[in-house]
């Protein structure tokens, strides 16, 4: 709840400076002159930019909330058997040997979006955010069936 919560707060806030830029960028073109017309053209395309970039992410989490929601139904998540160190984070050895597990899982089903998922999982507990977040969106789209490449 707080993920959400702390998402949701900064999305307002970054939603809030797009149209703060967006007026500043407006106002410029306004002005009339060739050059404060190409810097509000300029300063235009930051908050769509940003606004894309928030859709998408948001597009995204929306759609992993959903899987983990229908894997919970099912009672497939993956259950937490990592190791923890005193500090209470993740013991990168436990992480390693899960993660390997997963690995053997997907590639024995490189069909099953629910295999993706757990590996997504475990890329995650192993600290590796940009794989995580490449085999999560493969798991979405294998559940929404739209071509995976390979």
């Amino acid at each position: 709840m707080r993920a959400k919560i702390t998402y949701l707060v900064t999305a307002a806030v970054l939603v809030f400076y797009f149209v703060l830029v967006g007026s500043r960028g407006v106002m410029l073109i306004q002005s009339g002159t060739l050059l404060t017309v190409t810097f509000g053209v300029a300063v235009l395309i930051l908050p769509v930019i940003g606004l894309w970039f928030l859709w998408k992410n948001t597009q995204f989490v929306r759609r992993a909330n959903a899987l983990a929601e229908e894997l919970e139904a099912e009672g497939g998540l993956p259950v937490d058997e990592l190791k923890r160190l005193p500090s209470g984070r993740i013991d990168r050895d436990s992480a390693d040997e899960v993660f390997a597990r997963r690995k053997a899982e997907t590639e024995a089903s490189p069909d099953d979006w629910r295999c993706w998922f757990r590996l997504a999982v475990a890329y995650h507990d192993a600290r590796d955010t940009p794989r995580a977040r490449k085999a999560m969106q493969r798991a979405i789209a294998l559940h929404e069936g739209r071509p995976v490449s390979t």
